[in-house]
């Protein structure tokens, strides 16, 4: 009973954890959803240099890796992203807001997944020798690397 009421407590830190990373109110800086607030069109689609990646790209990326977790974790099915491509994406018509809106859509799908999931599926592989604890957790560490990524972009702007 010790345990399960242990893999419980650990399924709720999770989601505390990939919300927190997300959109909470964290005391390093802001959270991926933060780091976008107020980001305008034009600034999200600027570039640094050539060939490096935007604040859209970055969002979008985002967006997708929460896609391919909740994938892995619900068995590995494939399931159709909203945008051609994997893992970064040429953005051909989308609008940042939609670019927006798909990154929470997704954090939301995924939060779900992980909230169905039975306290015993934290230890089952998911892929490889990743279980679905340590792939939830490298999630939540992907949005707060991004995070600061956007950060720097924005820092970088304002020269």
């Amino acid at each position: 009973m010790a345990g399960a009421a242990s893999a419980r407590a650990e399924l709720g830190s999770l989601i505390a954890l990939i919300d927190e990373a997300f959109d909470g109110r964290a005391w390093h800086g802001p959270t991926l959803r933060r780091s976008i607030r107020g980001v305008t069109p034009a600034q999200a689609a600027w570039r640094p240099g050539a060939g490096r990646h935007n604040i859209w790209e970055l969002a979008v990326h985002a967006a997708y890796w929460k896609h391919e977790v909740r994938r892995r974790l619900r068995g590995g099915a494939r399931e159709a992203f909203p945008l051609k491509g994997r893992n970064w994406f040429a953005l051909d018509g989308e609008s940042w807001g939609d670019a927006v809106r798909l990154l929470v859509e997704e954090h939301k799908a995924l939060r779900a997944t992980i909230a169905e999931l039975p306290a015993s599926a934290l230890t089952r592989r998911v892929r490889g020798r990743d279980t679905a604890a340590f792939t939830i957790r490298g999630i939540a560490a992907h949005d707060l690397y991004h995070a600061g990524q956007i950060q720097l972009l924005r820092r970088l702007q304002q020269r």
